[in-house]
């Protein structure tokens, strides 16, 4: 609740989503990341796949996952914006990285790629706001 208390005070652009929008969005994202990013750490555990080509996943998942704690724990816009730019550029690097191998799993993290650059840009709006 203190979570979206603090969301609720940042001064926002006129088209920001509400608050209750990114719970169902970030749901169905995580089934694909679960998929996805589930099959290209079995293919890297199994050597199918390099780290050159997990290195972009793996990444990802560590900026992903500190988003949350860097915005709403630590109520630091400005290193929110750089994660999540962080979080955008890893993301499209792991979808150029493995479309040459996995079509598929590439083409499936589209949603996710399209609403992390929709993130990015509601975040750096955000942080200029709020300065």
């Amino acid at each position: 609740m203190e979570n979206y208390n603090y969301y609720q005070m940042l001064i926002k652009p006129f088209w920001s989503p509400p608050a209750w929008i990114f719970g169902p969005v970030w749901m169905a994202l995580y089934v694909i990341i679960a998929i996805t990013y589930g099959v290209i750490l079995y293919k890297f555990i199994s050597k199918n796949l390099s780290w050159k080509i997990a290195l972009p996943f793996a990444l990802n998942l560590i900026f992903n996952f500190s988003f949350t704690t860097i915005q709403f724990g630590l109520k630091n816009n400005l290193l929110a914006s750089i994660d999540i730019i962080l979080v955008l550029g890893t993301l499209a690097w792991a979808i150029i990285a493995i479309y040459p191998r996995y079509r598929w799993i590439a083409i499936l993290n589209i949603p996710h790629l399209i609403w992390v650059f929709f993130a990015t840009i509601l975040q750096l709006n955000i942080t200029y706001l709020n300065m």
